[in-house]
């Protein structure tokens, strides 16, 4: 439900968040393991978070393509960006994680064919109308220096430049960015508010964890199983929007609890089902009568 970012981009928030070094290093040998890119381990595990925001196993995302692959001849002394955005679709249904992951690898490795194609091609060969958007949701798996990571702003072979800052945009209401930093992994999470991008990365952590267990102990898990609520906001979604607990008399009944209701306010709506409607009055009057009846009957 979340619609696009318009005008400067000031109501985006933005969260950054690098990942454990053990959870990197499990990814790194399950992809090596399963011959695959760790890429598409972390397409996979995007496409889960998205299916289960949006209710859905089939789902759309936009994924950033480094666009040189298939540039040709001459490509590599080129000045500029060849980057491209074209949508990815994943079946987040019963299939194994294992499978899934291979199916991931094999769809993204298809889509290099065309990472020249443009984005209003795809749209024009797929069945989504415009001005509707194939996708709402990006990832951008994009390779770092180490130098990166340590939030470096010089670089030793421009000394005397000084780095003042910089932000990035789009129009994607949500936008993760997966930093691949070579022996490390970080997160970078960019949502229309009012969403936290600090939960959705949260989030992808959580499906990477669970990604990564399954795939160690259980490859044959469904992959529409792999759940992506970290045990803080689960907890908090089952039992603290959930403490209910009140002072009331326990040691009487309920039917004497009923009963008091009944003689404080008899005309107030006890029951409503389709079109009948009942005051405590009146079910009361009803619950007395079948009482009496199964009296009648030896109960």
């Amino acid at each position: 439900g979340l619609g696009e970012v318009r005008g400067d981009g000031s109501g985006v928030g933005e969260a950054r968040r690098m990942l454990p070094q053990a959870l990197n290093d499990r990814l790194r040998e399950q992809a090596r393991r399963l011959g695959v890119s760790l890429a598409s381990l972390c397409h996979l595990a995007w496409g889960q978070v998205v299916a289960r925001s949006s209710g859905r196993e089939q789902v759309v995302f936009g994924t950033v393509l480094f666009g040189r692959m298939h540039a040709g001849a001459g490509a590599d002394r080129a000045l500029g960006l060849f980057i491209n955005t074209l949508p990815v679709r994943l079946d987040l249904d019963g299939t194994g994680v294992a499978a899934s992951v291979r199916t991931t690898h094999a769809r993204l490795s298809e889509l290099l064919a065309h990472e020249h194609a443009s984005l209003a091609l795809a749209q024009r060969c797929s069945g989504v109308a415009a001005p509707a958007p194939l996708f709402g949701a990006l990832l951008n798996y994009r390779h770092n220096t180490p130098a990166a990571m340590a939030g470096s702003g010089t670089d030793d072979g421009l000394s005397g430049v000084e780095w003042l800052g910089g932000e990035e945009r789009t129009n994607y209401p949500l936008t993760l960015s997966v930093e691949d930093y070579g022996e490390a992994l970080g997160l970078t999470a960019q949502v229309v508010e009012p969403v936290s991008a600090d939960r959705v990365c949260g989030y992808m952590q959580h499906v990477l964890e669970q990604l990564a267990e399954a795939l160690e102990r259980a490859p044959d898990r469904p992959v529409r199983e792999l759940d992506i609520l970290p045990a803080a906001e689960r907890t908090y979604l089952l039992e603290d929007l959930n403490r209910t607990a009140a002072a009331y008399p326990s040691q009487r009944c309920v039917h004497e609890l009923f009963e008091a209701q009944v003689r404080q306010a008899p005309e107030a709506l006890a029951v409503v089902h389709e079109d009948e409607r009942l005051s405590y009055g009146e079910l009361n009057a009803r619950a007395n009568r079948l009482a009496h009846h199964l009296i009648g009957l030896g109960v």
